[in-house]
């Protein structure tokens, strides 16, 4: 994964992103469901906890500028 999208599935977030889970919990949009990620997109979890399209855009660009991606090995 090079950048995080609105489309990126939880899973894949949690599998390339550290901290990722918890940045996310911090904003109110937990992802884990007892240890596993929860299915579905970043943009669908905000979704579903009321986020706009816009507050899902500022969402995404604040973790590409602050969060590691993970090179694969």
């Amino acid at each position: 994964m090079k950048r995080i999208e609105p489309t990126t599935s939880i899973e894949e977030l949690v599998a390339s992103v550290p901290g990722a889970v918890a940045y996310l919990i911090e904003r109110g949009l937990p992802c884990l469901v007892c240890g596993e990620p929860s299915w579905g997109t970043l943009e669908e979890v905000a979704r579903d906890k009321g986020w706009t399209p816009d507050e899902i855009e500022a969402l995404v660009a604040e973790m590409n500028a602050t969060l590691r991606i993970k090179e694969p090995a």
